[in-house]
């Protein structure tokens, strides 16, 4: 996520009303026999241990959505297609503001109560193996506010809203269990005047207007965390073309633009550009389609949504270039604990640094001198440690991102330049959409070389000190 700050710069319930396209059924699953006992109401991340549900994954959502933008407002209703982990006698999702008009648990009416921005769910009975949960809400979606100050969630345009959800604010437009740790594919309806497009993530399989009014359907197949999930609604120029990868696969190219930063063209055609560029590194690119969305946001950064990511205005090639390293790198290959979010950031600098060495700027051995010579050790480079904090209002800081990168760069000098990239990919091909922690690239990167890498992991991850001799 870059951007001025690299985030430095980065009423339809689907089990009574046919969702068409939009419902998915989960795969048989077997829960385990035993008491019913009330979910987990955390996934147990330490920097938002309030955050998510460990009694169940989820493997679709399914989401409707009508917005008025006059008043800005949401009439929508969502179903989770979920699995429990054991039978459940009660469980919640993730949902903040927004009124909640009915609960239904596998097509019958259930309790429910909302505490926070816990929405707790009591079954008619306890839950068992799949199980559906549909949720129909309404009303002006709030926009969530960072430990740092930011601004993430759904966030009003003046010409309609966009969603930038990292790392919690995906429970300001749909109810969901929120953490990285449990990934879906998404089915996502808007419905909007028909002046307006709708972007999404994954691929577009229809767009039907009626009396003023267009319905856009936009299905991400590939699993998808819940704060990688964007709706963005607004007067755009819509552009569609396909690009051809290293690989020979033909992709589909969506990109919206706000006209006010004008056609864009440039950043356009460096999309296809920096994908093949990446892919040169670290491997076929792992989604089926790609594009960006330009929009004047009010945020301050961009954002990786799979597939397009999202810029608050109009980007430069770096920050396109880091996004779409996401792709692999934070999208494809998620972290498990937000403390490893070096595991995204650092990779996507260190690839502003590959393009960078190849258009004109420094190499990325230079690059490293001149971050480490330009930060004594009274510098907030050094702390708190990238992979060592505790309080989520460093999670978009300069250890995070430069330091994430510089350790990559060190790893590099050490294990030599082939076993590097060979790291790079099979990291990207091994956890393919799923997760990934950095004791398991530790572990990767030891195998690959043959070298006891931990001591080099240690000085640059774990201790908030300037590393020495170097």
């Amino acid at each position: 996520m870059p951007s001025v700050r690299p985030r430095l710069v980065a009423a339809v319930l689907a089990t009574t009303v046919g969702l068409g396209s939009l419902t998915a059924v989960a795969p048989p699953a077997t829960a385990r026999a035993s008491t019913p006992s009330p979910g987990g109401g955390s996934a147990g991340d330490p920097l938002f241990p309030s955050m998510g549900n460990s009694g169940y994954q989820v493997r679709h959502y399914a989401i409707r959505l009508a917005f008025a933008p006059r008043t800005g407002r949401i009439d929508a209703a969502t179903s989770v297609f979920a699995r429990t982990t054991h039978p459940l006698s009660s469980y919640s999702l993730d949902l903040q503001g927004l009124h909640v008009r009915s609960v239904r648990v596998d097509g019958h009416p259930a309790r429910f109560e909302r505490h926070g921005h816990k929405l707790v769910v009591t079954p008619r009975r306890p839950v068992r193996g799949r199980f559906t949960t549909s949720v129909a809400y309404a009303g002006r979606p709030t926009t969530h506010i960072d430990p740092d100050g930011s601004s993430e969630g759904w966030v009003p345009t003046d010409d309609g809203a966009t969603v930038v959800s990292e790392p919690v604010g995906a429970m300001t437009w749909f109810p969901d269990n929120n953490t990285p740790r449990d990934k879906a594919t998404f089915a996502v309806r808007v419905t909007a005047p028909s002046r307006l497009a709708v972007a999404g993530n994954g691929e577009l399989v229809r767009r039907r207007s009626q009396a003023g009014r267009t319905t856009w359907t936009w299905r991400q197949g590939h699993r998808m965390a819940t704060y990688l999930a964007m709706v963005s609604i607004g007067r755009y120029s819509v552009h569609h073309s396909t690009m051809r990868t290293t690989t020979g696969r033909r992709l589909p190219v969506w990109s919206f633009v706000d006209p006010r930063y004008g056609s864009q063209a440039a950043v356009r055609r460096l999309v296809p550009r920096a994908v093949r560029f990446l892919e040169r590194r670290y491997g076929r690119y792992p989604f089926s389609s790609t594009g960006v969305v330009i929009d004047r946001v009010g945020v301050g950064y961009a954002l990786e949504t799979q597939n397009r990511p999202v810029f608050d205005g109009a980007p430069d090639a770096v920050t396109v270039v880091h996004e779409l390293a996401h792709q692999w790198y934070g999208d494809s290959v998620t972290l498990t604990r937000w403390t490893d979010l070096w595991l995204h950031e650092g990779f996507a600098t260190y690839s502003e640094d590959l393009w960078n060495a190849v258009h004109g700027g420094p190499s990325p051995a230079r690059a490293f001198r001149e971050r480490y010579d330009a930060n004594p050790a009274s510098s907030s480079l050094w702390s708190p440690a990238p992979a060592r904090f505790s309080d989520p209002a460093d999670m978009f800081g300069a250890p995070v991102y430069e330091r994430g990168a510089m350790t990559l760069q060190v790893l590099r000098e050490r294990i030599g330049t082939s076993d590097f990239f060979a790291v790079m990919r099979r990291w990207a091909a091994a956890h393919h959409e799923g997760h990934g922690t950095t004791a398991q690239l530790v572990a990767l990167a030891e195998r690959v070389s043959g070298q006891d890498l931990g001591p080099l992991f240690h000085d640059w991850l774990y201790v908030p000190a300037r590393p020495s001799g170097y």
